[in-house]
């Protein structure tokens, strides 16, 4: 099975995903409403861990989907699927947003770690945008210094991202 057939399964079957995408915010508000300012104490404090995760991996994916999409397929905002390309980032905002209201997300055991995986996946994209858009023709208009200077910006991004992505915190 392609990612292709596995969205196309997806978008055939949407009662599925919209359980999905639906029941994690519910889940969400009814923990802010049973724990209200617990949020870090113990049992809620690894829900909200479970329930970021459960949303952000999806949420991280579609947005990085459409990143490429847009980017270097070119394709059309009229061809975005709802249900795998908007759903999953429109449920992870509410679901963080609700979250947010009851515990400061850094209190979150394992929330750096997400934020490493989003830096170490935009300054990835970056990086293969520029490896794109440059030409032979085009290194010789931009001084190399220059270049060099930016790459190795882009790097250090992506080793602190490796960084937080596997620390203890």
């Amino acid at each position: 099975m392609t990612l292709q057939e596995f969205f196309n399964l997806l978008s055939e079957n949407p009662s599925i995903i919209l359980a999905y995408f639906g029941l994690i915010p519910i889940t969400a508000l009814i923990a802010g409403i049973l724990g209200k300012g617990e949020g870090h104490i113990s049992p809620w404090s690894i829900l909200y861990s479970t329930l970021i995760y459960l949303i952000a991996i999806p949420g991280i994916f579609a947005i990085t989907l459409n990143v490429y999409f847009f980017i270097f397929e070119r394709r059309s905002i009229l061809q975005t699927d709802v249900y795998t390309q908007i759903l999953p980032i429109l449920s992870m905002v509410v679901t963080l947003l609700l979250i947010q209201k009851n515990v400061a997300l850094d209190r979150i055991p394992g929330f750096g770690k997400l934020s490493g995986l989003v830096m170490m996946i935009l300054s990835v994209f970056v990086i293969l945008w520029v490896i794109e858009k440059t030409r032979i023709y085009a290194i010789t208009f931009i001084p190399f210094q220059y270049f060099i200077l930016l790459f190795v910006g882009l790097l250090v991004i992506v080793r602190l991202g490796w960084t937080r992505l596997f620390s203890k915190n």
